[in-house]
């Protein structure tokens, strides 16, 4: 069985500094809260970890495809509950393909695998709220 772990210490009134397999990451809170902004907010890595695993995967399934995009820009956007714990409540991934003459259906086929089937950090939060796709494609 894979297993992860991660320790955190105190680095500041709220922030924390974590080592994850040699890389060091920092989170801490928004200044209004009492936070000093020294990295990002927990949540949001939630979204970039999301990110990250779709993003891999996609590359993977094009590299075996042999497609090979100039550029790839994935972005997320989501929106919170208004009552604590705010959570996402929807998820949205938007992937921009740039390059010349790119198959659009083997990017889609990629994109879906990804989120249907591959990417854990995808399946673990769609338990919690819906995500959702668009796919586009700039020369």
């Amino acid at each position: 069985m894979n297993s992860t772990k991660i320790t955190a210490s105190l680095k500041g009134n709220m922030a924390f500094e974590m080592d994850l397999n040699g890389h060091t990451l920092i989170t801490d809170a928004a200044p209004e809260i009492g936070g000093e902004n020294l990295g990002p907010r927990p949540k949001a890595l939630l979204l970039s970890g999301l990110i990250g695993c779709t993003g891999i995967d996609v590359m993977m399934i094009l590299n075996k495809m042999r497609v090979k995009p100039d550029d790839v820009i994935i972005s997320a956007e989501a929106d919170q509950t208004d009552t604590e714990p705010k959570v996402y409540k929807t998820i949205h991934l938007i992937y921009t393909f740039k390059g010349k003459d790119l198959p659009v259906e083997k990017l889609q086929r990629a994109v879906r695998l990804s989120q249907e089937k591959y990417c854990g950090v995808s399946a673990m939060l769609e338990k919690a709220a819906p995500i959702t796709y668009e796919i586009r494609v700039e020369e």
